[in-house]
């Protein structure tokens, strides 16, 4: 069965739980048929995951705050959230088959797994398996640069919580390298994009910063 998540509650049940767990939440109402045709289908989907994803229902009627926050346009919204942030969405019912699919795109990767246990074997196993795994090239990156005179004190600086400095620096040594230098620290700031999440606002600023220093 899903639990119900409200204004008040969102935050908790969605936001902060998707750090532990990938989170759905079904976005319906009452007089929607087709939300209850869909309701049922992704329960029993997230079921047979047995704890690997869970799910969360929002009523639209009674909570328009974060109808309008996440825009919900049309019901039955499904959106998958996962680290703190929406990853995938999708809008209308669909039959098992496509949730089953949506849900297991949420999960992770064997690659995924071997980039979280961090070693520099486990990150060459998953280049092997996925070989433009962009959290690998960049664990990779952060491992070969960690002794680097300018990427060394980039990334102490986002270990502190420091990760305006650290895109700077970052930055500073691609406009002042080459080669593959210049590509390993590239790909090391594209890793921070992705911690950050593809929409902060650090994100945004310096991706387009390093667009404008490689191009």
């Amino acid at each position: 069965m899903s639990a119900d998540a409200t204004d008040h509650s969102f935050a908790r049940d969605v936001i902060d739980r998707s750090h532990e767990v990938p989170v759905i939440v079904d976005f319906w109402a009452e007089w929607c048929g087709p939300c209850r045709q869909l309701t049922p289908v992704l329960e029993d989907a997230v079921a047979a995951l047995d704890g690997q994803v869970e799910m969360v229902k929002v009523d639209v009627d009674a909570n328009p705050r974060l109808a309008a926050e996440y825009r919900v346009q049309g019901i039955p919204a499904v959106k998958a959230f996962r680290d703190g942030r929406m990853v995938d969405q999708f809008t209308g019912a669909v039959p098992r088959q496509t949730a089953d699919l949506f849900l297991r795109g949420l999960l992770p990767s064997e690659a995924d797994r071997l980039v979280e246990l961090g070693d520099e074997d486990s990150l060459r196993r998953a280049l092997e398996l996925e070989p433009g795994h962009a959290g690998a090239l960049a664990a990779l990156a952060r491992l070969e640069l960690a002794d680097d005179d300018t990427a060394g004190p980039a990334l102490a600086a986002i270990a502190a919580g420091d990760p305006e400095r650290g895109l700077q620096l970052l930055l500073d040594g691609v406009r002042g390298s080459s080669g593959e230098s210049r590509d390993a620290l590239r790909k090391v700031m594209v890793g921070v994009f992705a911690d950050l999440g593809q929409d902060h606002p650090l994100a945004l600023r310096y991706r387009r910063e390093l667009a404008s220093a490689l191009f």
